[in-house]
């Protein structure tokens, strides 16, 4: 079963975000496709939201790794853009956020290759020429 949604405004997100949630079920890691620019680390954002965090999340795209507190669970945020290959993927503990103890959200995911778990939320994001999003997930 998948999730077909075209967003229109940043404030639709909240609902996805819900029902994304919804969807995974017991599962914690998810991985985020879609081009540079098409708003991955926003929906990030008002998913971090649901889960209870306060205050900034932002792109770990220079970090890597951001973590948030969740209130009862940390949260990992990865960002694997400027990784080169599996081995630096290796290098940055990715078994580490994966094991499924705590939600993990992974922009780039293509870079982990073999390393990340079968069991992972899939989540397609494309632009649309109305600037709306399609969210697949």
């Amino acid at each position: 079963m998948s999730n077909l949604i075209n967003v229109k405004t940043v404030s639709d997100l909240v609902g996805v975000a819900e029902k994304l949630l919804s969807f995974s079920g017991e599962k914690k890691v998810f991985a985020f496709h879609g081009e540079m620019g098409v708003g991955k680390t926003t929906f990030i954002k008002a998913i971090c939201e649901q889960l209870g965090v306060e205050g900034d999340t932002s792109s770990p795209t220079f970090a890597i790794v951001n973590e948030y507190d969740g209130g009862n669970d940390k949260i990992f945020h990865l960002d694997l853009y400027r990784l080169k290959d599996e081995a630096e993927v290796f290098d940055i503990g990715l078994e580490d956020y994966v094991n499924g103890q705590y939600y993990c959200f992974i922009e780039w995911p293509n870079k982990a290759g073999f390393l990340l778990p079968k069991d992972i939320v899939n989540v397609y994001i494309e632009l649309q020429n109305d600037n709306s999003r399609l969210i697949r997930f």
